[in-house]
């Protein structure tokens, strides 16, 4: 059950007006839940964008909209053999440990780290509000791998994954799809960028302007997971 949200303490632009293949649409602004939510309803997601070192370094809010964007329709989710034997081996639930999937995907050792504590207390409250959702691997009694995104609407803005046993954070995207599958209406999962490794699985590239025009009714059905 979702949560009544706080109003929305920044105002965001319209990602529609920002230049094509450009990425970083904005700058500035928090992570109160009203701005985050309406941030993915808009088409955007928020991401640290590092300072230079000769501005002194550090990291500032960044909010993004990719052009092109990765999407995978639940169709189109491909399961090979060895993925659908690995599933065999791993059992999946969803929203038991939600910080604990955010932190496994914010591992420092991770290369271009950026969810901060900072994100970690903001997406814990979109949790807490039904907004934020994870789901967990697990394997002989411990977790090893997940993933959690934002749910709006039929829409799920996937954020990150991770996995210590391999095929973890695979399995974790094929749960989620086959939970959305068994709601009615049109779902969506956003990947923000397609990479070689989601390609594989059944993501493909959309532009932003396609995106951006889906999101109206996406947005209005009924939330799946919550």
């Amino acid at each position: 059950m979702q949560g009544e949200l706080p109003t929305a303490l920044w105002n965001l632009p319209d990602p529609a007006e920002a230049e094509a293949g450009e990425d970083l649409v904005a700058l500035g602004g928090g992570l109160d839940p009203g701005t985050v939510v309406l941030s993915y309803s808009r088409g955007m997601f928020p991401m640290d964008v590092p300072i230079g070192s000769e501005l002194g370094g550090g990291h500032t809010l960044g909010w993004w909209s990719p052009d092109p964007r990765g999407v995978l329709r639940l169709d189109h989710l491909r399961v090979s053999r060895s993925l659908a034997k690995a599933q065999r081996r791993f059992t999946v639930t969803f929203d038991e440990r939600f910080e604990d999937v955010m932190r496994g995907c914010a591992d420092p050792n991770r290369p271009q780290g950026w969810i901060t504590e900072e994100f970690i207390d903001a997406y814990v409250h979109l949790h807490e509000l039904g907004y934020a959702h994870s789901a967990e691997v697990w394997w002989e009694g411990n977790l090893v791998g997940g993933l959690y995104g934002v749910e709006i609407g039929g829409l799920f803005a996937g954020e990150s994954m991770f996995h210590e046993v391999r095929d973890a954070s695979k399995v974790a995207l094929v749960a989620l799809v086959e939970r959305m599958r068994g709601c009615p209406g049109q779902r969506l999962i956003d990947v923000q960028w397609s990479t070689p490794h989601l390609v594989s699985l059944g993501v493909t590239k959309v532009s932003r302007d396609s995106y951006l025009a889906a999101l109206p009714d996406l947005i209005r059905e009924d939330p799946c997971l919550s």
